[in-house]
């Protein structure tokens, strides 16, 4: 037993009302890395869930959020947070501009993990 199996695993986003997907993309990666992270994992639902099998990811819209995701860490004895929330768009566009410059004179299919180097 690792040492986190005592802990639930969950994600909530918010996004601004205009936003049609859901989950989005974002919550959608983020989802598949904790599915691959955590061994009882074994698919996402964009719904409640008691299935200890599946990740269940939560949204809500609402006017003016630039975005934020929350992943939850939840046992009897205490919560953990990790969370990401956006302050505006600008950080957006200036990711769009990388991704823009980095796939000029390029061909093939790439995603965020080409252009991320940590």
């Amino acid at each position: 037993m690792n040492n986190y199996a005592q802990y639930e695993v969950s994600m909530h986003e918010e996004h601004h009302s205009q936003k049609l997907d859901y989950p989005s993309g974002t919550a959608i990666t983020l989802a598949q890395e904790l599915i691959d992270g955590v061994e009882r994992k074994k698919s996402w639902v964009a719904t409640p869930s008691t299935d200890q099998s599946e990740l269940s990811i939560s949204a809500s819209r609402r006017s003016n959020v630039p975005g934020s995701h929350i992943v939850t860490w939840e046992s009897e004895e205490d919560s953990i947070e990790i969370a990401h929330r956006a302050k505006g768009r600008r950080g957006f566009a200036m990711g769009a501009v990388v991704a823009a410059e980095f796939i000029v004179g390029k061909k093939g299919v790439f995603s965020m993990d080409d252009i991320i180097t940590l």
